[in-house]
């Protein structure tokens, strides 16, 4: 069974309680200049979110969430608030394995069984093309991936569930510890060491630059990791670029993180060109479980630290 590397607090929390896109940035939704408040129309039963889409009247103390969005359904388990529906990706993710057992797979283009599962509040993205049909059976707040970054984006969620405090903490902790494990590892690998994070999807090989999941809100922000100058440039606009075998070497650093599904079309580990790659023959290349590896909420942050601090420290 795979090791939490959790803090003591949040671990005790998880057991009391539930036990591509645009790049992020240090920027504030509409939703963080203030938290909830009690709403004067229902009392102490419904509280008012300020949602980057406007005020939104939500349950004080939500007990049946629907997460329509696969990168915030992390948020929500990591605060021990249970979820009764999410989509089929976050069902598959290893990660949320126990948490989600009894959860049920949804879409929103299948209201129905939505509203068979009687959802006291649905979180969803704000893309969402039927977000009118989930305000009609729930309270329903959207959120734009990567408008914030991935911790303003927990306490966001704290703000919404009444957890803002639990949230905080989180922040702060793994804030002071990712950081002191970026510092350790610089000491080992070195300043000017730069790093990669690759993945195939659909026959299709990428490089993935910051904040852009798959670790690397934590690489590059938290340790302070350098990316090679090909990566910074060629993932600057879109925060990820197509790379052909070709033209693989100039996109690889001397450490590469490989996202990697069994499932996918990975033959351009069987060519020349990658074999001859130095980080391929000093060992340098670290395999992750991409359904694992996908996302940036604090659940997949905790698992992707652990992996980085066993891969980099031994």
């Amino acid at each position: 069974m795979r090791k939490t590397f959790l803090p003591l607090a949040m671990s005790a929390m998880l057991l009391l309680g539930a036990c591509g896109s645009n790049q992020a940035n240090n920027g504030q939704s509409a939703s963080s200049s203030a938290s909830a408040s009690p709403s004067s129309a229902s009392g102490a039963d419904t509280v008012v979110y300020q949602s980057e889409t406007g005020p939104i009247e939500v349950p004080a103390h939500p007990q049946r969430i629907v997460v329509l969005t696969r990168f915030l359904t992390g948020n929500v388990l990591i605060l021990g608030v249970p979820l009764i529906g999410v989509d089929e990706m976050s069902k598959d993710n290893p990660n949320f394995a126990d948490q989600l057992k009894d959860a049920e797979v949804i879409s929103d283009e299948n209201p129905e069984k939505i509203m068979e599962l009687q959802p006291d509040l649905i979180i969803a993205d704000v893309d969402n093309q039927n977000l009118d049909k989930m305000r009609k059976i729930a309270p329903t707040v959207a959120y734009t991936y990567g408008k914030v970054d991935f911790k303003q984006q927990e306490i966001e969620i704290g703000k919404l569930l009444n957890k803002e405090k639990e949230a905080s903490a989180w922040v702060e902790d793994f804030d002071a510890r990712s950081k002191q494990a970026g510092e350790e590892i610089r000491a080992k690998i070195g300043a000017d060491a730069t790093v990669s994070v690759i993945e195939t999807f659909n026959k299709q090989l990428y490089v993935y630059g910051a904040n852009f999941g798959r670790g690397t809100e934590i690489l590059y922000g938290q340790f302070g990791l350098k990316m090679p100058p090909k990566v910074e440039e060629g993932t600057k606009s879109d925060g990820y670029a197509a790379l052909s075998t070709e033209v693989l070497g100039d996109f690889m650093g001397d450490y590469v993180i490989f996202s990697k599904d069994e499932d996918e079309d990975n033959s351009f580990q069987d060519t020349e060109t990658y074999k001859s790659l130095p980080a391929v023959q000093n060992g340098h290349v670290f395999e992750a479980n991409a359904k694992a590896f996908y996302f940036n909420d604090p659940i997949s942050m905790e698992y992707q630290m652990q992996f980085f601090v066993e891969q980099f420290l031994g």
